[in-house]
């Protein structure tokens, strides 16, 4: 009988074997390891950066703030400008999209939109370090550690497997959402005297609310639908999106609902 460690063994070795073997090659994709070590990193940054900053002042971090929001607003652009132009070229179908796994330029540019959508969230862990360097520890929700811990290992998993096909429909959507919300974050960061241009921050809420039901709807179709993607992928990313809906109503709930009940 296998011992739990000849079984993780075994499923490590199935995942290498078994993946895109045109993304292998890449920064992060060929094992799970490094990114569970990232993950790890994350989560001891969770532990111990609140308990380091204790006593200690805010970081002011406005022009650091400002040039990674709107870095991450430029890197949005060129990512849903990829997935956009690359599935149209391609006329990938918005129903049902098979993963084209050869070397043909279409294919390998899908491919590497994919693998920088993935590098991306990667980068979007700072967003958790900038709250601590500020001390803004209220934001460090269930929401915001949950979002950010998992979608590394979900993309991960897509450049692993699916680098492409239906993928892209959540790369485009997620994507333009990202679009305006780090542009939201780079004009927040300018300071107080911005905050009368952002009056739209519930309806940047509402867009996000809205992409979850869209992704959900579209991968709920595809589940039970004839489609050559896999069902297991199709099955995880209905299931992550559902959690995505019930925390973001919940947050959209609390923080303008209920606030504004509260106010009356």
């Amino acid at each position: 009988m296998e011992s739990t460690w000849q079984r993780v063994e075994s499923l490590h070795q199935w995942i290498l074997e078994n993946g895109d073997k045109r993304t292998d090659p890449w920064l992060l994709v060929y094992s799970p390891v490094p990114v569970v070590l990232i993950f790890l990193f994350y989560l001891g940054i969770l532990w111990l950066g609140p308990r380091l900053m204790r006593n200690r002042d805010p970081v002011d971090l406005k022009l650091v703030l400002i040039v990674y929001n709107f870095a991450m607003v430029c890197l949005s652009v060129y990512m849903f400008h990829e997935f956009l132009m690359t599935s149209w070229l391609s006329n990938y179908s918005y129903l049902c999209q098979p993963v084209d796994y050869s070397t043909g330029p279409l294919a390998l540019r899908m491919a590497r939109v994919c693998w920088w959508f993935f590098f991306s969230k990667v980068i979007e862990l700072s967003d958790t370090v900038f709250f601590i360097l500020r001390k803004k520890n209220s934001q460090l929700t269930f929401l915001h550690v949950y979002h950010h811990g998992t979608m590394i290992f979900n993309w991960w998993a897509g450049v692993k497997f699916v680098a492409g096909g239906q993928s892209f429909f959540i790369g485009l959507l997620n994507t333009f959402v990202h679009i305006i919300m780090y542009s939201y974050y780079g004009l927040a960061a300018f300071g107080p005297h911005m905050q009368r241009y952002l009056w739209w921050k519930r309806y940047l809420t509402s867009l996000q609310l809205l992409q979850f039901v869209l992704l959900t709807t579209h991968t709920g179709y595809n589940l039970f639908t004839e489609c050559d993607f896999p069902d297991s992928m199709n099955a995880v990313v209905f299931a992550y999106c559902i959690s995505l809906i019930l925390l973001f109503s919940n947050f959209y709930y609390q923080s303008y609902v209920n606030r504004k009940s509260k106010r009356s």
